[in-house]
């Protein structure tokens, strides 16, 4: 059963993975930038935006497994990664296994506290609750700025800047993720570790600095685990970056994807 995907651009190949209760349209807006220099696929993970559930283990490592073998279905041999939030901890599981060229990870799941940890998975399970009960006015709260301000700020640093559709699209794609309960449980036991292990690859740590829901000070641990990675500020950017400043995330995921491998020890 194959994932649901989109694919565009000519290049060395940069796969793109999504976070929690998204799909793969979150990184619409970055996608011009990203296909001038690159075939760009996006894909969609089992449970989630338009790919069925497909059997694939909830955890960060299950899901890195299955997005391997995307890999080999797909042709790509060892592809350029970005993701974010849940699919920056997958980009990193893919560079510990040496199955990626380049991996870049915007707000990555695994360098929280335990209280941190149980926050991020209980605010999400709340908002898809209260985005269930409110689905019928969805439209008529994201019409406005100040609707999408209130609803999204946890995700994004500037949601007014949203369209009232991409703001819709984003709801519905959390609330129809039929993985979503699964792979937020899952995080429980997932923290990120043994950073060594990852220095045969490039790997970018991109963090916004108006993240409220996994907060910056996350990017300082993940400073410290991977002292020879490019770590980045996104300045005025939240959780999910790409409308928040388009040109400065499309930045990132270029220069990531071009970055040299660290210098070995």
């Amino acid at each position: 059963m194959g994932l649901e995907h989109h694919r565009g651009g000519s290049g060395e190949p940069l796969v793109l993975v999504h976070g929690l209760a998204s799909h793969w349209q979150a990184w619409e807006r970055v996608l011009p930038a990203l296909e001038a220099r690159h075939e760009v696929v996006a894909l969609d993970l089992p449970g989630f935006g338009a790919s069925p559930a497909d059997g694939t283990p909830p955890s960060v490592e299950g899901q890195a497994t299955r997005v391997e073998r995307f890999f080999e279905e797909l042709g790509l041999e060892r592809p350029h990664v970005a993701g974010f939030s849940m699919g920056g901890g997958i980009s990193l599981e893919l560079a510990r296994r040496g199955a990626v060229r380049s991996a870049t990870a915007i707000a990555p799941v695994g360098f929280w506290t335990e209280r941190e940890r149980a926050w991020c998975q209980h605010s999400l399970r709340n908002a898809i609750a209260l985005s269930r009960v409110l689905r019928p006015v969805i439209p008529a709260v994201m019409s406005t700025a100040a609707g999408r301000t209130a609803f999204l700020i946890q995700n994004f640093g500037r949601p007014w800047k949203l369209t009232p559709e991409e703001a819709v699209a984003t709801v519905e794609a959390a609330v129809g993720a039929s993985r979503f309960d699964a792979c937020n449980d899952a995080f429980t036991g997932h923290r990120f570790h043994d950073g060594d292990e990852l220095r045969g690859v490039p790997v970018t740590v991109a963090w916004g600095d108006r993240d409220y829901l996994l907060l910056p000070r996350q990017a300082a641990r993940a400073r410290r685990m991977l002292p020879w990675a490019r770590h980045v500020t996104l300045g005025g950017c939240g959780h999910v970056p790409f409308a928040d400043d388009t040109g400065q995330a499309a930045q990132v995921l270029l220069a990531g994807a071009a970055a040299p491998a660290p210098t070995p020890v």
